[in-house]
């Protein structure tokens, strides 16, 4: 299997920092959401986000913000990337890119293959997107709820024109798969790697590092 980039994302303590670094990692995400059980303040996030080593990207997450919240958590925050993953137009993720000088990832839901359309809107603006599971109606969160889409959507298609990550329902058990199908070369996941709803678990993140190195 080619090498493929792993993001673990809602750390919240800074022995995940660590378990996430030990496993592989290339991307560690912060969460800025008050309704996510991974949720972290600004002074949690500035104090994990000096504990990732050299050459892992730390990434902060955030829902339809404004600017205020943006210029707080960047100004305390060593940050490496913006995770947009709100229902932010594309003016708004350019604006977010320029004002902060940060590269942007632009999360899209997906359900059916007219979701996939968005692609074209956001790809201009955003340095990486993520193809996310579309949140259920009655879901709370915009991810980080565990559920797959239907991969086959992505397969074979060869109008990416920026990196992108497969997010969504991924575990140690289905993303080798996943990749097949796909030819995702990054993928993220949150809730698969832990014991507890926001707590981290080093020995499945190692497990799902394994899985896409077998």
């Amino acid at each position: 299997m080619p090498d493929v980039s792993i993001k673990f994302c809602g750390l919240s303590r800074a022995e995940d920092v660590s378990a996430a670094a030990e496993a592989g990692a290339r991307y560690v995400g912060f969460v800025f959401f008050e309704k996510s059980p991974r949720n972290v303040s600004v002074a949690q996030a500035r104090d994990l986000a000096l504990e990732v080593p050299m050459g892992i990207a730390k990434v902060a997450l955030v829902v339809n913000p404004d600017d205020a919240t943006l210029d707080e958590i960047v100004a305390q925050v060593p940050l490496d990337m913006l995770q947009l993953h709100g229902s932010e137009p594309p003016g708004r993720v350019a604006e977010i890119r320029a004002r902060y000088g940060l590269p942007v990832m632009k999360a899209i839901g997906v359900a059916e293959a007219s979701d996939l359309e968005a692609i074209d809107r956001y790809a201009p603006v955003a340095d990486q997107l993520l193809i996310d599971t579309k949140k259920p109606k009655d879901a709370d969160r915009p991810g980080g709820n565990g559920l797959t889409f239907d991969w086959r959507l992505l397969a074979g298609r060869k109008y990416w024109t920026v990196p992108w990550m497969l997010a969504g329902g991924l575990t140690q058990d289905n993303v080798a798969e996943a990749v097949r199908v796909t030819g995702a070369r990054q993928v993220d996941l949150s809730s698969a790697i832990e014991s507890a709803p926001g707590v981290k678990d080093a020995a499945r993140m190692k497990a799902f590092a394994a899985a896409l190195r077998d």
